[in-house]
């Protein structure tokens, strides 16, 4: 049976999470995301190629890398992720600008070790002094291994188009207008946006919606001013896509937090 736990402290998501039947559908995290298969196997396709991660395999994620999920075969998969916002992370390592995974699998038991007890920690809600402490031992050990600067500068016109995108999340995609403002032709856009993120423009648009409900669900714990700030139609319609991404609806998320 599929099961996702959520807990949240000290700024960062854990997920402890076991799936035998579903997929994630293709999305993107504005956190880092970082996770360890603890059995089976993990099968997802991250920039346009097939990845599988191993038990002990540590998944490394940069933000706005697109991607999907699903167990590799019937024996299913059970892995903890640990989503740290970008600007946390920076903090930790002491750097201003973004810095990328280099590598998107690792084997390395330090790292291993690292984010396990960073996301036990959390999951068992433990003091929020101790993740920070556990969450900096895990930055020291990302540094010495994964951790690049050579990182991949949006293109101006994709990165106009996605500050047009979060400023208008309560609304439908205005493709039209995003288009006219870029001077380029609805089909132009499409293909250069999805070759620059990996994800198509609406479906960029919608896990920004999606994220943005559950911040909102994280801040105020009230799931239908989250359905109507982020331009939902009615729980379901949020319920049915959240899942799609978080493998639970808005709902369950929202009883995660409590």
């Amino acid at each position: 049976m599929d099961k996702f736990i959520y807990k949240k402290s000290a700024g960062i998501t854990a997920l402890s999470a076991s799936i035998t039947d579903f997929t994630y559908k293709k999305h993107s995290h504005k956190e880092y995301a970082i996770g360890v298969t603890l059995r089976g196997i993990q099968h997802y396709n991250l920039d346009g190629s097939l990845q599988l991660s191993y038990q002990n395999g540590v998944m490394l994620f940069n933000p706005e890398q697109a991607h999907d999920g699903m167990a590799h075969d019937k024996a299913g998969l059970d892995y903890v992720m640990l989503y740290i916002e970008p600007q946390l992370l920076l903090e930790v390592i002491e750097k201003k600008d973004l810095v990328r995974f280099s590598t998107p699998i690792v084997y390395d038991y330090r790292i291993e070790k690292r984010i396990l007890n960073l996301s036990n920690a959390i999951l068992s809600e433990k003091d929020e002094a101790l993740c920070n402490e556990l969450l900096l031992s895990l930055a020291d050990s990302l540094i010495q291994t994964n951790l690049s600067t050579d990182c991949k500068k949006d293109n101006a016109s994709i990165r106009k188009a996605k500050d047009m995108f979060h400023t208008n999340l309560d609304n439908v995609l205005k493709l039209d207008e995003i288009c006219k403002e870029l001077n380029l032709s609805k089909f132009q856009f499409i293909r250069l946006f999805k070759a620059h993120t990996g994800i198509s423009p609406y479906q960029y648009f919608l896990n920004c919606k999606i994220e943005r409900a559950k911040q909102l669900i994280e801040k105020n714990g009230d799931i239908y001013s989250a359905v109507a700030d982020c331009g939902f139609v009615d729980l379901p319609h949020l319920n049915k896509h959240f899942k799609s991404v978080y493998g639970i609806t808005a709902f369950e998320y929202m009883s995660h937090l409590k």
